[in-house]
């Protein structure tokens, strides 16, 4: 298997983003911006999640079936995403 490491300039990068990515996260959340709170704080921290998992658990440079793995893994939450906002706006989905 070929060893893939990527240099520390792009660590550095990554990790001046996340810090960016967390204080737009406080920002956003002591403003006031109604109904779109939820859905900009998730999309927020799917980002954050996104460039944690390509870049420091080193999916980016994995093979096919580690692609196949991490993306069911994210359909599964997409799923239980799905199901939780049913149960918090009262939709009842059949089982």
């Amino acid at each position: 298997m070929d060893q893939h490491v990527s240099g520390y300039r792009s660590y550095f990068a990554v990790f001046i983003t996340l810090l960016l990515l967390t204080l737009l996260t406080v920002d956003v959340a002591f403003r006031e911006a109604g109904w779109l709170n939820l859905p900009i704080a998730l999309f927020i921290a799917c980002s954050k999640a996104t460039l944690v998992v390509l870049y420091f658990m080193h999916v980016r440079h994995a093979d096919h079936l580690t692609w196949v793995f991490v993306a069911m893994g994210f359909l599964w939450l997409l799923i239980l995403f799905a199901l939780l906002m049913s149960d918090y706006i009262g939709i009842n989905m059949p089982v």
